[in-house]
């Protein structure tokens, strides 16, 4: 497999605090990682460094064949208020711009692409409902379907399952697993769901305390839940 991303000796935090303290992971293409830890562990400070939201302090996060513009990214905090007066379908042909490009008007290739990420997440029945009058649940699977608009390569997603009841969540699950699998696209997703039934990646990076674990989802259970 390709490597996609080089972590090597990582140190990253805020204002002179490092909270991630020298850890090294490569990233491959075809991976569906799953980051796990308590919170104020680093999670999310990892990602942002990944993004270059946020320098190292020490270390280096290293791109192989991968640019910013082939990651569809879904933060915890999403920019787009649930309030925002646009349809589903201009939502999520907002992702397209990340790889194609600023344009007075959309291009039907853009429209395609949004209703395909619509149909991957089985939401096509919402494309003409405006985004403020979905439920949280509704409204997360939209901002999927976004970042999906936006990459063919890897989609990078901060807890996307926070709004959804338990039966949505497996569905998520299920839909991200054959994305990565029928799709091969890479995914990266933080999760605070620690069932190991519903840990649906492949490998997995634990981060407690500056203790890490980075191997498949199988010694992660053995380890941890002792199975």
């Amino acid at each position: 497999m390709e490597n996609l991303i080089s972590v090597k000796n990582l140190y990253l935090g805020y204002d002179n605090a490092d909270v991630i303290k020298n850890l090294s992971f490569e990233f491959y293409d075809g991976e569906f990682l799953c980051i796990v830890g308590a919170n104020g562990a680093g999670k999310s400070t990892l990602i942002k460094g990944i993004l270059g939201f946020i320098k190292p302090s020490k270390g280096k996060i290293t791109f192989n064949n991968l640019k910013q513009s082939n990651i569809g990214y879904i933060p915890q905090d999403t920019s787009v208020n649930k309030m925002f007066p646009a349809s589903v379908l201009e939502i999520v042909m907002s992702g397209t711009l990340n790889r194609n490009g600023f344009g007075s008007f959309y291009s039907s290739e853009q429209k395609e692409i949004a209703v395909n990420s619509l149909k991957r997440l089985k939401i096509e029945r919402l494309k003409d409902k405006s985004f403020s009058d979905l439920s949280g649940g509704e409204r997360q699977k939209v901002l999927i379907a976004r970042a999906l608009s936006a990459t063919t390569k890897l989609l990078i997603l901060d807890e996307p399952s926070n709004n959804l009841d338990q039966k949505s969540r497996l569905e998520l699950y299920d839909i991200l697993r054959d994305i990565n699998e029928k799709d091969k696209i890479s995914i990266m997703m933080i999760t605070h769901d620690l069932d190991h039934k519903n840990l649906v990646g492949n490998n997995i990076l634990s981060i407690n305390e500056g203790q890490y674990f980075y191997g498949s989802t199988e010694e992660y259970v053995k380890e941890i839940h002792h199975e």
